[in-house]
C-alpha cells in the first residue's frame, strides 16, 4: 500500500493521477484534510482517508497498512513547517512503513537564503533520524511561480523584480510523473536524489524573453532594489514575513542555489522535460479562457 498525502494539492493530485497509470487502485491511498475532495478518488478504487499532521490518531489510521508513505511538503514555513513534517515522519515510522519519502527541494540545506529550503534541510534530517530507510524528492523550483512572478507584467509589458540569478525552473507534471515512477520502483534512490530539474537554468531577463516570444507583446525585465520590492509587497496587502520570504528566492537565486542543470529527471521521464515556455504559453492560454 502507497500511501501519498497532500492529495488533494496541485502536486499530490497530479502525482496520484500518474501513480495510477503503473500501480493498482487497490495499492494506493491517499491521507486528506478533508475527505470529500478526493471523492473523484475514492471512486477510482483509491483508499481515501482523513488525515491531518496536526492529529497523531488521524494518521495512525490514514496511514495503516502502509508499505511506503510520500509525505508532501506543507505550504507553511519555519519552525510549523518542520513540525508538521515531522509529525507525519512519525506517523509513517509507527505505522510500520517500509520507506518514507518525501517532496523536498533542489536548493535544501541549513544555510540557504531562503526559509522553504531551510526548513527543507532540517525534515530531511528528521528523516535521517527515523531510523527507515528514506528518499528526499530534490524538487526542482516550480514553474508555476516563475509564472507567477510575472504577474501584471503581461499587461504592462514590463516586469520589475530584484536581481536575480539563473533559476532550474520545472513544471509541476514533470515532478509528479518523476514521483510516480519512483514509488512505483521502491528503493531506486536512497536518500537525497540529485536535483530533479528542467534542462535549462533561466534567468529572469531570459524570462522576459520568452514572454515576448510567447505573447507577442515586448515584455522588458528591470531591477527593482530589494528594499523596495519589499515594501511594494507589504503595500499590496502581503505580510512583511512573507514579504522577507519571497526576497529570499532571489538573494538565494543570486548566490547560484537553483541553478543546477541535471539529466535525472529527463532519465525518469524518459523524455526531455516540459520547457518554461511550454508552461507559460498554456498558462495565458488558459487565462485567456482556451
Amino acid at each position: 500500500m502507497i500511501i501519498v498525502t497532500g492529495a488533494t494539492g496541485q502536486l499530490g493530485r497530479q502525482i496520484v493521477e500518474r501513480l495510477l497509470t503503473r500501480v493498482p487502485a487497490d495499492q494506493v491511498g491517499v491521507s486528506v484534510r478533508d475527505p470529500q475532495k478526493a471523492q473523484v478518488f475514492a471512486d477510482q478504487g483509491i483508499r481515501v482517508r482523513q488525515g491531518s499532521f496536526t492529529d497523531a490518531a488521524s494518521l495512525a489510521h490514514a496511514f495503516e497498512g502502509a508499505s511506503q508513505v510520500l509525505v508532501v511538503s506543507v505550504d507553511k514555513m519555519g519552525e510549523e513547517a518542520v513540525w508538521q513534517h515531522r509529525a507525519a515522519i512519525d506517523g509513517a515510522v509507527a505505522a510500520g512503513a517500509r520507506r518514507i519519502l518525501y517532496t523536498s527541494h533542489m536548493g535544501a540545506g541549513a544555510s540557504s537564503h531562503f526559509q522553504p529550503c531551510r526548513d527543507h534541510a532540517a525534515t530531511e534530517d528528521a528523516l535521517r533520524a527515523s531510523g527507515v530507510p528514506f528518499t528526499s524528492l530534490r524538487n526542482g523550483f516550480y514553474a508555476a511561480s516563475a509564472v507567477q512572478f510575472l504577474g501584471h507584467a503581461m499587461g504592462s509589458g514590463e516586469v520589475a523584480l530584484p536581481a536575480d540569478g539563473p533559476v532550474s525552473w520545472t513544471a509541476h507534471a514533470d515532478l509528479a510523473e518523476a514521483a510516480a515512477v519512483i514509488l512505483a520502483d521502491e528503493g531506486r534512490f536512497d536518500g537525497p536524489t540529485p536535483p530533479l530539474t528542467a534542462a535549462q537554468a533561466l534567468t529572469f531577463d531570459d524570462i522576459a524573453r520568452i514572454a515576448t516570444d510567447v505573447t507577442g507583446r515586448t515584455i522588458t525585465r528591470s531591477t527593482a532594489p530589494d528594499d523596495q520590492f519589499q515594501q511594494q509587497l507589504v503595500g499590496r496587502g502581503v505580510p512583511s514575513e512573507a514579504a522577507a520570504q519571497l526576497l529570499g528566492i532571489f538573494a538565494a537565486s543570486r548566490a547560484g542555489e537553483f541553478a543546477a542543470v541535471d539529466p535525472t529527471l529527463t532519465t525518469l521521464l524518459g523524455r526531455e522535460p516540459i520547457t518554461l515556455s511550454t508552461v507559460l504559453r498554456k498558462e495565458l492560454s488558459d487565462n485567456d479562457g482556451h
